[in-house]
This record gives C-alpha cells, structure tokens and sequence, in this order.
C-alpha cells in the first residue's frame, strides 16, 4: 500500500499596512501646510510615494503588498481628516480623545460639531491607486469604529444622538470595508489598537465589550458572505508610535481572551514586544476558534535592532506549539509608520525587517516540513 504524501505546510506572511513616508512626500506635506504647494500638488508626491513603496516592497519577497499608507494622515483619522475643520473641531482640547503614549507625546481626535458623521475619504481610493502600480494582490487597512466612536463629544449634539451617530458610522464603517472588497482587495485589516488601551482607561472590561460589539456590528454585515469573510481580519497591538506605546504596560492576557469574542475569521497580533510571549500563546490556544487563523508578531517595528531570520523562525517554532499549524500566519507587531510625521525608523530599516520575516518564514516552514 502506497502511503499519500502529506501536503507541504505553508505559513501565510503579511504586512501590517504603514511604511515611513518618502523623504520627498515629507518635505511636501510640510510645503503644503505652510502653503507653498497645492493640494493638486501634493497629490502628485504622495503617488509617487505610493508607487515607489510597491516597487521596493515587491523586492522584500513573494506575497501581496499594501500602499505602505503613504498618502493617509493616519491610519485613524483619514476618513475624517478631509472634513477639517467644517465638521470637527480641536478648540474644546479639554472634550477630545487624548492618548499618551510612554515617551509623553500625544495623539488626539478632534470632536465632532456638526451632524451628520460622513467620511470625507474612503479607503478604497488608496486602493485603487496602488492597484494602478503592481499586478499584486494589494491588503488594504481601515480604521475601527470603535475607534472614531470617540469622536462624539461627551455632551451631546443637539437633535443628533449618539444612538443616531453609532448607527451613521456602522454604515460609513460598512461602506468603507464593501468599497473594498467590491474593487478586489485581497485582504481587510480592521485596525483595532484601541481594545489594549481600553482596559488602561476602564480596567473593568466595559468599555473594552462596548468596543467589540460595536465591531461586531460591522463584521457581522458580512456574515453572509463567506468569501468576504475570510477576507476580513482585525488588528490588535499596544499603538506603536515614535517607538514608543500607548498601552504596552497592559497585562495583554487580559485582552485577549475578549479579542476572540470578534466575529472575525483573521486576527493580526502582537507578539514579538512581549516580555512573556509564551503566557500569550497559551490564552490564544485556549481561545482560537477552529475557523480562525491567528498571525502572531514575529517583529517589533519599535525596536532598533534588526532581527534575524533565525530569531522569527524560533518565534515561529515557539507558537506552533500553542497554535495548529493551519491557523498560523506571521506579520509584523503594528506598522512602521501609523502617522504621517513618524520618522523614528528608516525606510531601509524597515525593508531589512520585513526580509527578515518573510525569510524566517520560510525557514519555519522547511524544518516544520522535514519533521512530518
């Protein structure tokens, strides 16, 4: 009898979206706010970035790409950022959303003052850009709702509640991630950096439930749509920014176990900044459901040092483990870049650790293949 060979077993790699922007698109973006540049302008630098990105991205490896977010502010505030300062407003600091991170510097969302929320920007114009540079297949990021929820004022809008603000942005939410999946994204990362930092502001759960079930009311428009769901992941990392965190000192087996409670087939966590990966590692054993596939962080975009394709691969080989090898992908901790003026890290920095986990990728996968 003739035994059947057994599949060979592959290890999805992916990026998590933002590279640090161009040094040409940085000086621009300074012309353009001190008024020296048009907008027309500016757009042409930031395509240029874009396509740049693609091509230097293309040489770190096989797989798909993202845009690096070369033309988004942020990746929290671009659906809003268009908007400024017609429908939101930075005056009352005191009733905005501020977040601190380690180092002491701050990221704060403007208020809302005039109803209805809109986006001014959808993602799916970033993506229909870098789909004009490369025949890969592009990953697009978007930004929670449980994210811009904070950007209702704490008093509320008159004749405009915030049960009516909720329902406008699970439809602008739903809007932005369909535009995608309709213009053949290949995958949507729901960034959801705020759901470590939740437990930080209420360490009883609430706000951190709050934030699941208004996710879940996205995700779950797509529930009739296998397809579009397993397009769909959300991310969760402790806000990498200027090398630095918003919520790293957070116990993170506290988060994770809710994590799970998202209705969603694809989880990008952060892992590699962790102090004790292998008590992580054992609450997401204890909780992945079997459609699910988790891709642990085998890279800190905030650390200096360059890791080795020999250090992912043992982090891989550490999480096989915990998690079945059919349910494991890799990717980076957060992106390099979340904010348009984050400059901490170079762009060859960058590429030298995203080679390095694609390559110790697939070193994971021939040792993993040559014990079957």
């Amino acid at each position: 009898m003739i035994s059947a060979t057994k599949p060979w077993i592959t290890i999805p790699t992916e990026l998590i979206g933002s590279l640090p922007r161009t040094t040409t698109l940085l000086e621009g973006q300074q012309s353009y706010k001190a008024g020296h540049i048009s907008i027309n302008q500016l757009d042409v630098l930031q395509d240029k970035a874009v396509r740049q990105t693609l091509i230097e991205l293309e040489k770190t490896g096989p797989g798909q790409l993202t845009d690096g977010e070369q033309a988004k502010p942020s990746f929290l505030i671009y659906p809003i950022a268009p908007l400024y300062p017609y429908a939101y407003s930075f005056d009352d600091i005191v009733d905005c959303f501020t977040i601190t991170f380690s180092d002491g510097h701050q990221r704060t969302l403007p208020r809302l003052i005039k109803a209805p929320f809109r986006y001014g920007k959808y993602a799916v114009d970033y993506l229909r850009k870098a789909q004009q540079y490369t025949r890969r297949q592009i990953k697009q990021a978007v930004i929670s709702p449980s994210a811009l929820s904070n950007v209702y004022p704490q008093a509320t809008i008159s004749g405009y509640s915030r049960e009516q603000f909720l329902d406008d942005l699970i439809n602008e939410v739903e809007k932005d991630i369909r535009l995608c999946l309709e213009a053949g994204v290949d995958k949507i990362q729901m960034d959801f950096t705020e759901a470590r930092l939740s437990l930080k502001i209420d360490p009883s759960g609430e706000l951190l439930d709050k934030f699941i079930q208004l996710n879940n009311r996205v995700l779950d428009r797509f529930n009739n749509n296998p397809e579009y769901l397993n397009k769909l992941g959300v991310h969760i990392c402790p806000g990498g920014d200027r090398d630095s965190h918003h919520s790293l000192n957070v116990d993170y087996t506290l988060v994770l176990p809710r994590v799970f409670n998202l209705h969603a087939t694809n989880f990008y966590l952060s892992l590699a900044s962790e102090r004790d990966r292998t008590r992580s590692l054992a609450v997401i054993r204890t909780y992945i459901q079997p459609h699910q596939r988790v891709f642990i962080g085998v890279i800190n975009p905030t650390d200096a040092r360059v890791e080795t394709a020999e250090q992912v691969c043992d982090r891989i080989l550490e999480a096989v483990r915990f998690i079945p090898i059919e349910q494991l992908g890799t990717t980076d901790d957060c992106g390099y870049a979340p904010f348009a003026d984050d400059e901490t890290t170079t762009r060859a920095k960058c590429y030298d650790k995203i080679r390095a986990r694609v390559d110790g990728t697939r070193m994971a996968e021939r040792i993993l293949n040559t014990r079957k």
